[in-house]
Protein backbone atom coordinates (compact mmCIF):
# COMPACT_ATOMS: atom_id res chain seq x y z
CA UNK A 1 0.00 0.00 0.00
CA UNK A 2 1.28 3.24 -1.15
CA UNK A 3 1.43 5.82 1.69
CA UNK A 4 3.01 8.74 0.08
CA UNK A 5 1.19 12.28 0.17
CA UNK A 6 0.35 14.15 -3.11
CA UNK A 7 2.05 17.19 -4.06
CA UNK A 8 -1.36 19.23 -3.31
CA UNK A 9 -1.53 17.68 -0.19
CA UNK A 10 1.93 18.42 0.73
CA UNK A 11 2.11 22.14 -0.74
CA UNK A 12 -1.06 22.87 1.99
CA UNK A 13 0.56 21.19 5.13
CA UNK A 14 3.85 23.20 3.90
CA UNK A 15 1.46 26.81 3.46
CA UNK A 16 -0.01 26.01 6.85
CA UNK A 17 3.64 25.42 8.67
CA UNK A 18 4.87 28.15 6.71
CA UNK A 19 1.94 30.71 8.35
CA UNK A 20 2.86 29.17 11.68
CA UNK A 21 6.24 29.88 11.71
CA UNK A 22 6.40 32.82 10.13
CA UNK A 23 2.72 34.69 12.42
CA UNK A 24 1.80 31.69 15.11
CA UNK A 25 4.77 32.15 17.33
CA UNK A 26 4.72 31.16 20.89
CA UNK A 27 4.27 34.20 22.35
CA UNK A 28 1.87 35.25 19.80
CA UNK A 29 -0.05 32.01 20.91
CA UNK A 30 0.29 33.25 24.53
CA UNK A 31 -1.36 36.27 24.41
CA UNK A 32 -4.37 35.12 22.07
CA UNK A 33 -5.32 32.73 24.76
CA UNK A 34 -5.72 35.27 27.22
CA UNK A 35 -7.48 37.49 25.26
CA UNK A 36 -11.41 37.81 25.55
CA UNK A 37 -11.79 35.73 21.95
CA UNK A 38 -9.46 33.14 23.15
CA UNK A 39 -7.76 32.84 19.37
CA UNK A 40 -7.12 35.33 16.35
CA UNK A 41 -9.83 36.69 14.28
CA UNK A 42 -7.15 37.53 11.33
CA UNK A 43 -5.86 34.04 11.39
CA UNK A 44 -9.15 32.47 10.79
CA UNK A 45 -9.69 34.52 7.85
CA UNK A 46 -6.90 33.96 6.30
CA UNK A 47 -7.33 30.06 6.87
CA UNK A 48 -10.32 30.74 5.06
CA UNK A 49 -8.37 32.67 2.20
CA UNK A 50 -6.17 29.28 1.92
CA UNK A 51 -8.61 27.13 1.53
CA UNK A 52 -8.10 25.44 4.96
CA UNK A 53 -11.56 25.62 6.50
CA UNK A 54 -12.68 24.47 3.13
CA UNK A 55 -10.72 21.48 2.59
CA UNK A 56 -13.54 18.69 3.76
CA UNK A 57 -16.74 19.96 2.11
CA UNK A 58 -17.69 19.29 -1.34
CA UNK A 59 -16.74 21.31 -4.53
CA UNK A 60 -20.71 21.72 -5.10
CA UNK A 61 -20.64 23.73 -1.59
CA UNK A 62 -17.63 26.42 -2.37
CA UNK A 63 -15.05 23.40 -0.90
CA UNK A 64 -12.44 21.56 -2.31
CA UNK A 65 -14.04 18.03 -1.65
CA UNK A 66 -10.96 16.45 0.53
CA UNK A 67 -11.18 13.63 2.81
CA UNK A 68 -9.91 12.39 6.57
CA UNK A 69 -6.03 12.02 4.78
CA UNK A 70 -6.02 15.81 3.87
CA UNK A 71 -7.49 16.57 7.49
CA UNK A 72 -4.70 14.66 8.94
CA UNK A 73 -2.16 16.81 7.76
CA UNK A 74 -3.53 20.05 8.20
CA UNK A 75 -4.44 18.81 12.01
CA UNK A 76 -0.59 17.77 11.91
CA UNK A 77 -0.07 21.35 11.91
CA UNK A 78 -2.01 22.52 14.17
CA UNK A 79 -0.12 20.17 17.05
CA UNK A 80 2.81 21.35 16.23
CA UNK A 81 1.46 25.33 16.50
CA UNK A 82 -0.55 24.65 19.00
CA UNK A 83 -3.43 26.75 17.34
CA UNK A 84 -5.99 28.06 19.02
CA UNK A 85 -8.65 28.71 16.72
CA UNK A 86 -11.87 26.65 16.05
CA UNK A 87 -11.01 24.27 12.88
CA UNK A 88 -11.39 20.85 15.06
CA UNK A 89 -15.35 21.96 15.94
CA UNK A 90 -16.50 23.75 13.13
CA UNK A 91 -14.57 22.35 10.74
CA UNK A 92 -13.44 18.24 11.39
CA UNK A 93 -16.47 17.97 13.90
CA UNK A 94 -19.34 19.96 12.79
CA UNK A 95 -18.63 20.73 8.66
CA UNK A 96 -18.03 16.77 8.41
CA UNK A 97 -20.64 15.73 10.07
CA UNK A 98 -23.24 18.31 8.63
CA UNK A 99 -21.71 17.41 4.79
CA UNK A 100 -21.94 13.82 5.38
CA UNK A 101 -25.69 13.68 6.76
CA UNK A 102 -27.76 16.89 6.55
CA UNK A 103 -30.50 17.59 4.01
CA UNK A 104 -29.71 19.60 1.19
CA UNK A 105 -31.31 23.29 1.88
CA UNK A 106 -29.35 22.74 5.08
CA UNK A 107 -25.83 22.05 3.33
CA UNK A 108 -26.38 24.57 1.18
CA UNK A 109 -27.04 27.01 3.72
CA UNK A 110 -24.44 26.47 6.42
CA UNK A 111 -21.12 24.49 4.01
CA UNK A 112 -20.40 27.52 1.74
CA UNK A 113 -20.28 29.98 5.18
CA UNK A 114 -18.32 27.09 6.95
CA UNK A 115 -15.76 27.55 3.94
CA UNK A 116 -15.69 31.25 4.16
CA UNK A 117 -15.49 31.49 7.89
CA UNK A 118 -18.14 33.60 8.09
CA UNK A 119 -19.44 30.54 10.61
CA UNK A 120 -18.86 28.50 13.69
CA UNK A 121 -20.43 25.55 14.64
CA UNK A 122 -20.14 23.72 17.90
CA UNK A 123 -20.98 19.99 18.58
CA UNK A 124 -22.62 19.16 21.68
CA UNK A 125 -22.81 15.67 21.98
CA UNK A 126 -21.46 14.69 25.78
CA UNK A 127 -23.41 15.28 29.38
CA UNK A 128 -22.24 15.58 32.24
CA UNK A 129 -23.42 11.87 33.89
CA UNK A 130 -22.75 10.04 30.08
CA UNK A 131 -18.63 10.59 31.00
CA UNK A 132 -17.58 9.11 27.09
CA UNK A 133 -20.91 7.47 26.36
CA UNK A 134 -22.44 9.04 23.24
CA UNK A 135 -26.15 7.22 23.96
CA UNK A 136 -25.96 8.51 27.52
CA UNK A 137 -28.31 11.60 26.89
CA UNK A 138 -30.75 13.22 29.21
CA UNK A 139 -31.74 16.11 26.55
CA UNK A 140 -35.38 15.85 25.57
CA UNK A 141 -36.64 17.09 22.39
CA UNK A 142 -40.66 17.33 22.29
CA UNK A 143 -42.62 17.70 19.43
CA UNK A 144 -44.45 21.14 19.54
CA UNK A 145 -47.06 19.95 17.50
CA UNK A 146 -46.62 22.05 14.27
CA UNK A 147 -44.15 20.63 12.90
CA UNK A 148 -41.15 21.70 14.93
CA UNK A 149 -39.37 20.64 18.38
CA UNK A 150 -38.28 22.15 21.76
CA UNK A 151 -35.29 21.35 23.15
CA UNK A 152 -34.17 21.08 27.53
CA UNK A 153 -31.17 19.44 28.68
CA UNK A 154 -27.42 20.54 29.32
CA UNK A 155 -24.23 19.68 27.21
CA UNK A 156 -21.20 19.65 28.97
CA UNK A 157 -17.49 20.72 27.81
CA UNK A 158 -18.75 21.72 24.30
CA UNK A 159 -15.14 22.47 22.61
CA UNK A 160 -15.08 26.02 21.20
CA UNK A 161 -18.40 26.83 22.84
CA UNK A 162 -18.27 29.93 23.63
CA UNK A 163 -17.27 31.40 20.03
CA UNK A 164 -19.72 28.97 18.59
CA UNK A 165 -22.69 30.58 15.82
CA UNK A 166 -24.46 27.28 16.34
CA UNK A 167 -24.55 24.55 18.25
CA UNK A 168 -25.09 20.36 16.47
CA UNK A 169 -27.14 19.17 19.52
CA UNK A 170 -28.13 15.57 20.09
CA UNK A 171 -31.58 15.24 21.73
CA UNK A 172 -34.01 11.81 23.09
CA UNK A 173 -37.06 12.33 21.16
CA UNK A 174 -37.89 8.31 22.90
CA UNK A 175 -36.34 5.32 24.90
CA UNK A 176 -34.74 5.44 28.18
CA UNK A 177 -31.58 7.33 29.24
CA UNK A 178 -29.18 5.40 27.98
CA UNK A 179 -30.93 3.68 24.47
CA UNK A 180 -28.95 4.00 20.99
CA UNK A 181 -32.24 4.22 19.29
CA UNK A 182 -34.75 7.33 19.98
CA UNK A 183 -31.61 10.15 19.36
CA UNK A 184 -31.93 12.89 16.89
CA UNK A 185 -29.59 15.78 15.97
CA UNK A 186 -30.61 19.42 15.72
CA UNK A 187 -28.67 22.36 14.49
CA UNK A 188 -29.59 24.98 17.00
CA UNK A 189 -28.46 28.86 16.46
CA UNK A 190 -26.62 30.70 19.45
CA UNK A 191 -29.29 33.42 20.09
CA UNK A 192 -31.96 31.55 19.89
CA UNK A 193 -34.69 32.07 23.18
CA UNK A 194 -33.79 29.71 25.75
CA UNK A 195 -30.09 28.84 24.93
CA UNK A 196 -27.44 30.06 27.59
CA UNK A 197 -23.56 28.70 28.20
CA UNK A 198 -21.01 29.31 30.61
CA UNK A 199 -17.88 29.96 29.22
CA UNK A 200 -14.27 29.08 30.54
CA UNK A 201 -10.80 28.15 29.45
CA UNK A 202 -9.42 24.82 29.76
CA UNK A 203 -6.23 23.27 30.89
CA UNK A 204 -4.43 23.72 27.57
CA UNK A 205 -5.44 27.15 26.95
CA UNK A 206 -8.42 26.60 24.34
CA UNK A 207 -12.30 27.62 25.30
CA UNK A 208 -15.19 25.41 25.78
CA UNK A 209 -18.57 25.72 27.07
CA UNK A 210 -21.64 24.30 29.20
CA UNK A 211 -24.46 25.06 27.22
CA UNK A 212 -28.12 25.08 28.80
CA UNK A 213 -31.11 24.45 26.59
CA UNK A 214 -34.32 25.85 28.25
CA UNK A 215 -37.43 25.30 25.92
CA UNK A 216 -35.77 25.95 22.87
CA UNK A 217 -37.93 26.00 19.88
CA UNK A 218 -36.26 24.80 16.72
CA UNK A 219 -37.96 23.75 13.27
CA UNK A 220 -38.16 20.49 11.35
CA UNK A 221 -35.80 21.30 9.11
CA UNK A 222 -33.29 21.55 11.77
CA UNK A 223 -33.29 18.06 12.43
CA UNK A 224 -30.18 16.29 10.80
CA UNK A 225 -30.59 12.26 9.50
CA UNK A 226 -33.83 11.73 10.71
CA UNK A 227 -35.66 11.01 14.26
CA UNK A 228 -34.34 8.20 16.59
CA UNK A 229 -31.66 7.12 14.25
CA UNK A 230 -28.75 9.62 15.15
CA UNK A 231 -26.83 7.22 16.94
CA UNK A 232 -24.40 6.46 14.02
CA UNK A 233 -24.10 10.01 12.61
CA UNK A 234 -22.88 10.87 15.68
CA UNK A 235 -20.56 8.09 16.12
CA UNK A 236 -19.45 8.44 13.21
CA UNK A 237 -18.67 12.44 13.51
CA UNK A 238 -16.88 11.65 16.18
CA UNK A 239 -14.54 8.73 15.28
CA UNK A 240 -13.55 11.21 12.36
CA UNK A 241 -12.79 13.64 14.97
CA UNK A 242 -10.71 11.06 16.54
CA UNK A 243 -8.86 10.25 13.63
CA UNK A 244 -7.71 14.13 13.82
CA UNK A 245 -7.15 14.32 17.48
CA UNK A 246 -4.65 11.44 16.71
CA UNK A 247 -2.74 13.33 13.71
CA UNK A 248 -2.72 17.00 16.07
CA UNK A 249 -0.91 14.43 18.86
CA UNK A 250 1.46 13.48 16.37
CA UNK A 251 2.30 17.23 14.98
CA UNK A 252 2.98 17.80 18.78
CA UNK A 253 5.02 14.80 19.80
CA UNK A 254 7.18 15.23 16.60
CA UNK A 255 7.45 19.00 17.49
CA UNK A 256 8.44 18.01 21.40
CA UNK A 257 11.05 15.74 19.87
CA UNK A 258 12.74 18.31 18.46
CA UNK A 259 12.66 20.95 21.27
CA UNK A 260 14.28 17.90 23.45
CA UNK A 261 16.96 17.59 21.10
CA UNK A 262 18.30 21.19 20.56
CA UNK A 263 17.88 21.35 24.29
CA UNK A 264 19.90 18.40 24.75
CA UNK A 265 22.27 19.83 22.06
CA UNK A 266 22.46 23.35 23.70
CA UNK A 267 22.50 22.88 27.56
CA UNK A 268 25.77 21.88 29.23
CA UNK A 269 26.48 20.25 31.96
CA UNK A 270 30.30 19.18 33.48
CA UNK A 271 31.15 21.22 30.61
CA UNK A 272 29.65 19.02 27.32
CA UNK A 273 26.37 19.03 26.06
CA UNK A 274 23.96 16.55 28.34
CA UNK A 275 23.25 14.91 24.93
CA UNK A 276 26.35 13.32 24.95
CA UNK A 277 25.54 11.46 28.37
CA UNK A 278 24.41 7.91 26.61
CA UNK A 279 21.45 7.33 29.16
CA UNK A 280 19.56 10.50 27.60
CA UNK A 281 20.58 9.82 24.13
CA UNK A 282 18.77 6.67 24.88
CA UNK A 283 15.83 8.28 25.97
CA UNK A 284 15.50 10.33 23.33
CA UNK A 285 15.75 7.00 21.13
CA UNK A 286 12.81 6.06 22.62
CA UNK A 287 10.92 8.68 22.28
CA UNK A 288 11.67 9.17 18.40
CA UNK A 289 10.53 5.71 18.24
CA UNK A 290 7.28 6.08 19.67
CA UNK A 291 6.69 8.65 17.35
CA UNK A 292 7.01 6.95 14.41
CA UNK A 293 4.99 4.05 15.62
CA UNK A 294 2.28 6.31 16.42
CA UNK A 295 2.27 8.28 13.03
CA UNK A 296 1.76 4.54 11.62
CA UNK A 297 -1.21 4.29 14.05
CA UNK A 298 -2.87 7.87 13.14
CA UNK A 299 -2.43 7.08 9.17
CA UNK A 300 -4.44 4.28 9.83
CA UNK A 301 -6.93 6.15 11.80
CA UNK A 302 -7.09 8.24 8.37
CA UNK A 303 -7.73 5.78 6.39
CA UNK A 304 -10.53 4.36 7.74
CA UNK A 305 -12.39 7.45 9.19
CA UNK A 306 -14.12 7.65 6.08
CA UNK A 307 -15.24 3.73 6.37
CA UNK A 308 -19.27 3.19 6.47
CA UNK A 309 -18.34 -0.13 8.03
CA UNK A 310 -18.38 0.69 11.39
CA UNK A 311 -16.93 -2.02 13.09
CA UNK A 312 -13.86 -2.15 11.24
CA UNK A 313 -13.61 1.67 11.53
CA UNK A 314 -14.35 1.81 15.10
CA UNK A 315 -11.40 -0.89 15.41
CA UNK A 316 -9.33 1.05 13.62
CA UNK A 317 -10.22 4.78 15.48
CA UNK A 318 -9.83 2.77 18.97
CA UNK A 319 -6.59 1.21 18.22
CA UNK A 320 -5.02 4.40 17.25
CA UNK A 321 -6.35 6.50 19.84
CA UNK A 322 -5.15 4.04 22.67
CA UNK A 323 -1.39 3.52 21.12
CA UNK A 324 -1.09 7.47 20.43
CA UNK A 325 -2.52 7.91 24.13
CA UNK A 326 -0.01 6.02 25.31
CA UNK A 327 2.77 7.24 23.27
CA UNK A 328 2.35 10.69 23.89
CA UNK A 329 2.74 10.60 27.83
CA UNK A 330 5.21 8.62 27.02
CA UNK A 331 7.13 11.43 24.79
CA UNK A 332 5.63 14.54 26.87
CA UNK A 333 6.68 12.99 30.31
CA UNK A 334 10.40 12.04 28.51
CA UNK A 335 10.80 15.63 27.28
CA UNK A 336 9.54 17.46 30.68
CA UNK A 337 11.95 15.50 32.40
CA UNK A 338 14.96 16.07 29.92
CA UNK A 339 14.21 19.83 30.29
CA UNK A 340 13.97 19.64 34.09
CA UNK A 341 12.81 22.14 36.07
CA UNK A 342 12.32 24.36 33.45
CA UNK A 343 9.95 21.85 31.51
CA UNK A 344 7.01 22.62 33.96
CA UNK A 345 7.45 26.98 33.76
CA UNK A 346 4.65 28.70 31.54
CA UNK A 347 6.80 30.06 29.88
CA UNK A 348 8.70 27.10 28.14
CA UNK A 349 6.63 25.48 25.02
CA UNK A 350 6.95 21.84 26.11
CA UNK A 351 4.95 22.93 29.08
CA UNK A 352 1.89 23.48 26.65
CA UNK A 353 2.56 20.81 24.36
CA UNK A 354 2.21 18.87 27.93
CA UNK A 355 -0.75 20.20 28.24
CA UNK A 356 -2.17 19.67 25.22
CA UNK A 357 -1.43 16.31 24.65
CA UNK A 358 -3.16 15.46 28.37
CA UNK A 359 -6.40 16.80 26.97
CA UNK A 360 -6.38 15.09 23.91
CA UNK A 361 -5.27 11.86 25.62
CA UNK A 362 -8.88 11.91 27.70
CA UNK A 363 -10.89 13.81 25.20
CA UNK A 364 -12.98 11.65 23.38
CA UNK A 365 -12.39 8.59 25.60
CA UNK A 366 -9.35 7.78 27.20
CA UNK A 367 -7.05 4.79 26.70
CA UNK A 368 -8.87 2.63 28.95
CA UNK A 369 -12.17 3.60 27.32
CA UNK A 370 -10.75 2.80 23.82
CA UNK A 371 -9.22 -0.18 24.78
CA UNK A 372 -12.39 -1.94 26.10
CA UNK A 373 -13.87 -0.58 22.92
CA UNK A 374 -11.08 -2.14 21.05
CA UNK A 375 -12.04 -5.23 22.34
CA UNK A 376 -15.41 -4.94 21.69
CA UNK A 377 -15.10 -4.15 18.11
CA UNK A 378 -13.28 -7.50 17.51
CA UNK A 379 -16.08 -9.21 18.75
CA UNK A 380 -18.51 -7.60 16.34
Amino acid sequence: MDFSYTEEQLALQETLQRFVSREYDFETRRNLSSSDLGFSADAWKQYADLGLLSLPIPEEYGGLGGNAVDIMLIMEMVGRGLLLEPYFSSVVLSGCLIRDAAPAAMKQAVLPAIAAGKLKVAFACYEAAGRYDLAHVATRAVSDGKGGWRLTGDKSVVQDGPSADRYLVSARISGSLTDRDGLALFLVDRNAPGVSLTGYTTQCGRRAADVRFENVVVGADAMIGGPGKAIHIIERGVDRGIAALCAEAIGIMTALNEATLNHLKTRKQFGVPIGKFQALQHRMADMFIATEQARSMAIIAAVHADSDDAAARQRAISGAKTYIGQAARLVSQQAVQLHGGMGLVDEMIVSHYFKRLTMINIGFGDADYHMARFSSALEA
